[in-house]
């Protein structure tokens, strides 16, 4: 199956030779999207050479006197998108963060032009129904993941489940799946397979409670109307704050789940870079 991004969307641009900076790969912005005071999203050029597979992240960030001043980024777009896409947020006086935010069409970016992580596919066993649990920009990573075909084909049921303190937060991931069912090519594969389960602490909203709770309690599965969590059919992949990605690893160990990664795959995996500042 071959993807060349949105149908609603133009080409961004025309793939171009990789421009290098201290041995990073040069790109420039192209659009960027302000959700909260403490969220937003950007694409950027692509440079041809450049490669990574769904759910992997690349060190990025911005020269800084000269000096290359990186952070550990998911990649939101898909594999086969002419762009790249990041989604961060803005940590006060972080010294990344607080530059990136200001950003705008036309600045560069510098990226390190190898990819990694632990979010594969390939890292987690076959199964039947795969549970992406995510806090805040640990949505990001899950964007590609839900931009590849090769989910869909893998899995019989996805589910979303993205837990944030406001509404407003929820923004890019639910613009994401908006987008996802309304795309020409990966819409009908989706089709009934995907599930978003969203939820907020802070704020009145229809679902309310932190993800962790909603998963321990059964409340989550019982809401879509499905089946309990099985070590035997379901996968899980995790992204996330520190706490919650402690809490979740913690229950599946105690639920017969084991951790996967590049040596050994297995019922669920854990990204454990998670942007700081």
């Amino acid at each position: 199956m071959t993807l060349a991004g949105p149908s609603d969307q133009p080409v961004l641009e025309r793939p171009r030779e990789p421009s290098r900076k201290n041995g990073l790969l040069t790109e420039r912005v192209l659009e960027i999207h302000h959700y909260t005071d403490k969220l937003f999203s950007f694409k950027t050029t692509r440079s041809p050479s450049f490669r990574f597979a769904s759910g992997q992240f690349a060190m990025m960030g911005l020269l800084v006197d000269g000096k290359p001043l990186l952070r550990a980024y998911s990649i939101t777009s898909g594999y086969y998108d002419d762009h790249l896409e990041f989604f961060s947020i803005k940590v006060p006086n972080g010294p990344l963060t607080s530059r990136l935010q200001h950003i705008g069409p036309g600045d560069e970016i510098v990226v390190n032009p190898k990819a990694t992580g632990t979010l594969l596919l390939g890292n987690l066993n076959p199964g039947k129904r795969l549970i992406l649990m995510a806090t805040g920009t640990g949505f990001a990573p899950f964007a590609s993941i839900l931009r590849d075909p090769e989910t869909f084909e893998s899995f019989e049921t996805v589910v979303l489940a993205y837990g944030c303190r406001e509404v407003a937060e929820l923004e890019y991931a639910t613009q994401t799946v908006v987008a996802l069912h309304d795309h020409e090519l990966l819409g009908p594969m989706i089709g009934e397979k995907l599930h978003y389960y969203a939820s907020v602490t802070r704020e009145a909203f229809h679902r309310q409670g932190r993800i962790t709770d909603l998963l321990t309690s059964g409340k989550l599965f019982a809401d879509l109307k499905q089946s309990a969590l099985n070590a035997l059919s379901d996968r899980v992949m995790i992204c996330g704050n520190p706490g919650m990605t402690l809490d979740l690893r913690k229950m599946l160990i105690e639920r017969g789940f084991a951790e996967g990664n590049s040596n050994r795959s297995a019922e669920f995996v854990i990204e454990k870079a998670f942007v700081g500042g």
